[in-house]
């Protein structure tokens, strides 16, 4: 047993590697405030759960439902009738992008493209 150092040291090694994304995540103390709606609807679209979960799936679903079928409704899981739109839906109340859209994706390291389409909603 000559190499039982570097055998340990590359266990420590890889156990480091394997377990770093666990301590990484303690180090950021949990998700971040985010505003909350300015005057706005009390309600989302969707339930907070879903959507901080899913809501890229809505609104890719939103999209291909828009633009291939022409349609312009959703009806959410509660029986709510609303316009599949990101600008006049979402942005009526989560009107601050820096605070509600990019301090979450920075928070999990995602990067939004909504906006290189979309225009901000402008305040007036």
């Amino acid at each position: 047993m000559f190499d039982a150092g570097k055998i340990l040291v590359g266990l420590g090694v890889f156990v480091g590697l394997v377990t770093a994304p666990a301590w990484y995540g303690k180090g950021k103390g949990g998700p971040p405030e985010l505003a909350r709606p300015a005057g706005g609807a009390k309600q989302c679209v969707e339930a907070t759960a879903f959507m901080r979960a899913r809501h890229m799936e809505l609104l890719d679903g939103w999209r291909d439902a828009v633009v291939r079928g022409a349609e312009k409704i959703y009806v959410a899981t509660d029986g709510q009738r609303h316009e599949m739109s990101l600008t006049g839906t979402c942005l009526r109340c989560h009107d601050d992008q820096d605070k509600f859209c990019n301090r979450c994706h920075a928070y999990a390291g995602v990067e939004t493209f909504c906006f290189d389409c979309h225009q901000k909603k402008r305040r007036g």
